[in-house]
């Protein structure tokens, strides 16, 4: 069975907090042993394995030199199927059309998780990326800390979830408003796009309103998963 493998102490941190239940090993160097005693604890505590290894061995566990001395094996975390009848409220939704790259994702979602987002809602699809060991290790923990959901057809949700949100893509379009413009009054969905071509056109005609940030040099854009933290700073 497919498990999520988290790397490094923040990420190992949050897991333990968000989804403790649904941890089922955890791995670690010499150094980290002073770190991992509440993790071990809990583990004993449910009959659960633990084990401190060398560094040979702890990359081979993670499948990566980059895992921060410790390795916590999870049970996999699907998002949840979109409900377009049951929405989350909250004052902002994150909404990613076509993000590929996992350590996009996991940038976006540690923004996202620092300004305070409570929800993410990722389109399915060839080169989608979804929560993966990458996006996790990247994150920093923050994917634990979002209601992720998933939905095939963005278009579709982006217009059943008008009545509740203000559908907004972040464009470099023409119709594109300076950010500072958007009125605040009405929750927004807040929808990011591919790293190369932006946010799909199905999707764009499905947003009621397009924003740009606005730069002063002589480049053109940011890359998304900066693009993200600015606007998630203004917005929130």
């Amino acid at each position: 069975m497919k498990t999520d493998t988290i790397c490094g102490l923040k990420p190992v941190d949050a897991l333990f907090t968000r989804r403790p239940g649904e941890v089922q090993r955890l791995f670690y160097q010499p150094m980290m042993k002073h770190a991992v005693g509440t993790f071990c604890a809990a583990l004993a505590a449910a009959r659960k394995p633990y084990r401190m290894v060398d560094e040979a061995e702890l990359e081979t566990i993670a499948g990566t030199p980059h895992h921060g001395g410790i390795v916590a094996v999870a049970k996999p975390r699907v998002p949840t199927i979109f409900d377009t009848d049951n929405p989350p409220r909250t004052r902002l939704l994150l909404v990613l059309d076509g993000i590929g790259n996992p350590h996009n994702l996991g940038a976006i979602a540690r923004s996202a998780a620092f300004f305070g987002v409570k929800a993410m809602l990722i389109g399915e699809g060839l080169n989608h990326a979804m929560p993966s060991d990458a996006a996790y290790r990247v994150a920093e923990g923050g994917l634990e800390w979002l209601d992720l959901y998933r939905t095939r057809d963005l278009p579709r949700v982006l217009a059943a979830i008008e009545p509740h949100y203000r559908t907004v893509a972040a464009s470099l379009g023409r119709d594109a408003q300076p950010l500072a413009d958007l009125p605040r009054d009405r929750p927004i969905a807040l929808v990011l796009g591919n790293e190369e071509n932006g946010v799909s056109q199905a999707v764009l005609e499905c947003c009621r309103r397009q924003v740009r940030i606005a730069g002063a040099g002589p480049v053109q854009s940011l890359n998304v998963a900066q693009a993200a933290a600015v606007l998630l700073s203004a917005l929130s």
